[in-house]
C-alpha cells in the first residue's frame, strides 16, 4: 500500500458523521442498525490514525493547537470507507460475450459448458502478461477508490493451474506495493475444473494440495484460502481437503457456499471456523440457525443475482433476525458481477434483500472489516483506528442507497491520505 500521509487534518461540520462506534466485534441483530451518528460531527486525524471523533465544536480547540488542516464537510455525510470483502479483481479483458449469450436465454452453466465462464477468463489470463494484468487492475482500483472503497479482498481463481495461479498472486503482490488502497490476497485454489482434468476432479484437488498451497504459503503470497463449493464446481469433501490443507499452512479459510444449489457448504464453513461463507442464496432454515451460532461472517453478494437476472436473492432478513453476522460485498468479477460500486450494492441490499439503509452500511463497513480480520482497526471511525473515511455528497445517509446507481462520493481517504477527490 503506497501513500504519503499529511500531519493533522480536521474533517468538520459533517451533517451526519457515521462513526459506527460500538463494542468490539462484528454487529449482529439490532446492533447492525446502530450507526453511532453525530450531527455536526468532526474527525480529527494525525497521519494515518484517528485522534478523536465528536461534535465539531468540541474538537475545534484541539484542532487549532495541532494546526490541523481543515476540510469543510457541511451538508455531507462522513462515514468509514467501504470494506469490500469479496472481489475477483484480477482478470484479462471481459466476458461481455457471455453477457450477451445470457440475454439470449443461455444459463450460466450452459455458457460454461460451451467454453465460456471461468474457463474463458482462465484462457485470457494464460495469454496475458503480468504487466497487462496489473494495468487493467490498476484502472479498476481507481474506480473503486472513486466510489468510496478503501479496502478490498482480491481472489485468484482464474489460473486453473499452478503456474497461472502463482502468476495471479504475483500480480496481486505488485498491486499491493503500488496501490493506495489496502488489498487482501486470497488463494481461490479450487474455482473450476481445468479441461485437462475433466472427470478427474480429485486429481486436481491433489495437485492443489500438494503443489500449489505449499508454494503459496512458503512465499507468503496469500492470507486466505477459498473454494467454490457448488454444482459443476467442487464437492464438500473436495473443498474440505483444500481448505484443511490451507489451514495447516497458515491460510485462513473462506468459502463460496450455497450459490447455485444447496450443497452443505455453509455447514463446512461452520465446521472449519471459516472467516466467511459467501453468496448463501440456497440456505435452509437449519443452515441459518447454524451460522447464527458462530463467528462465520455471512457475506451476501446481491450484485451477482442482479447481473444474472435472478429472481431470488439471499435471505438477508432471516440471517439478521437469527443473529448471524451479515456483510455485503460487490463480488466484482467479469462474469457475474462487474460492478465496483458498493453504493449500488447498498441499493440492492435495501430493495432486493429488504435490509434497512443503516444495516446495509454497517454490513459494507464494520462487518466487511471483520470478514477480513481487520475489524480492530478498520470499518468504524473511532480514536486509535486507521483514518479510512469517505465524504458523501448527501445530507442524509439514507440517500446513498435511495439514489440508485449514483456515485455520491466526493472524497476518499485511506490511512489519512486523500486517494480520490471528485
Amino acid at each position: 500500500m503506497r501513500h504519503s500521509t499529511p500531519g493533522s487534518v480536521f474533517y468538520r461540520h459533517a451533517e451526519q458523521l457515521l462513526t459506527l462506534a460500538g463494542p468490539p466485534g462484528p454487529r449482529r441483530g439490532n446492533a447492525l442498525s446502530k450507526l453511532g451518528i453525530i450531527t455536526q460531527g468532526g474527525v480529527l486525524t494525525h497521519g494515518a490514525t484517528i485522534l478523536e471523533v465528536g461534535q465539531t465544536r468540541a474538537l475545534e480547540a484541539k484542532a487549532r493547537r495541532l494546526k490541523a488542516e481543515a476540510i469543510d464537510c457541511r451538508g455531507s455525510v462522513v462515514m468509514p470507507g467501504f470494506v469490500d470483502s469479496h472481489t475477483h479483481l484480477v482478470f484479462a479483458g471481459s466476458r461481455v460475450g457471455d453477457y450477451e449469450e445470457r440475454l439470449r436465454g443461455k444459463t450460466y452453466e450452459e455458457i460454461a459448458r460451451a467454453g465460456g465462464g471461468i474457463k474463458l477468463s482462465a484462457d485470457g489470463v494464460r495469454q496475458a502478461s503480468i504487466n497487462s494484468l496489473v494495468r487493467q487492475a490498476e484502472c479498476f482500483l481507481k474506480q473503486f477508490a472513486a466510489h468510496g472503497t478503501t479496502t478490498l479482498e482480491v481472489k485468484t481463481g482464474y489460473g486453473l493451474e499452478v503456474a497461472q495461479e502463482l502468476k495471479l498472486l504475483e500480480v496481486i503482490r505488485r498491486l499491493r506495493h503500488t496501490s493506495q488502497l489496502e488489498l487482501v490476497p486470497t488463494l481461490l485454489a479450487a474455482h473450476a475444473l481445468p479441461a485437462e482434468y475433466a472427470g478427474r476432479a480429485d486429481d486436481y484437488v491433489e495437485t492443489v494440495v500438494r503443489e500449489l498451497i505449499p508454494e503459496v504459503a512458503r512465499e507468503k503470497l496469500a492470507e486466505f484460502i477459498d473454494c467454490f463449493c457448488d454444482r459443476g464446481a467442487f464437492s464438500v469433501e473436495q473443498c474440505r481437503q483444500v481448505l484443511k490443507a490451507g489451514t495447516q499452512q497458515g491460510l485462513v479459510p473462506r468459502l463460496h457456499a450455497e450459490q447455485l444449489t444447496r450443497t452443505g457448504a455453509s455447514r463446512l464453513a461452520v465446521e472449519l471456523d471459516a472467516a466467511s461463507a459467501d453468496h448463501l442464496d440456497k440456505l435452509s432454515r437449519a443452515d441459518i440457525r447454524a451460522l447464527a451460532r458462530t463467528d462465520v461472517v455471512a457475506t451476501l453478494l446481491p450484485g451477482a443475482n442482479f447481473h444474472l437476472g435472478l429472481r431470488a436473492y439471499p435471505p438477508a432478513r432471516k440471517l439478521i433476525d437469527a443473529g448471524a453476522i451479515v456483510a455485503l460485498a460487490t463480488d466484482f468479477n467479469p462474469g457475474t458481477s462487474p460492478t465496483v460500486n458498493m453504493q449500488f450494492i447498498l441499493s440492492l441490499a435495501c430493495s432486493a434483500l429488504r435490509m434497512t439503509p443503516a444495516e446495509a452500511i454497517a454490513a459494507a463497513t464494520i462487518n466487511g472489516a471483520w470478514a477480513l480480520g481487520r475489524g480492530d482497526r478498520l470499518g468504524s471511525l473511532e480514536a486509535g483506528k486507521q483514518a479510512d473515511l469517505i465524504v458523501m455528497d448527501v445530507s442524509d445517509y439514507r440517500e446513498i442507497p435511495y439514489y440508485v446507481g449514483v456515485n455520491h462520493c466526493r472524497m476518499t481517504v485511506k490511512a489519512g491520505a486523500v486517494v480520490s477527490r471528485q
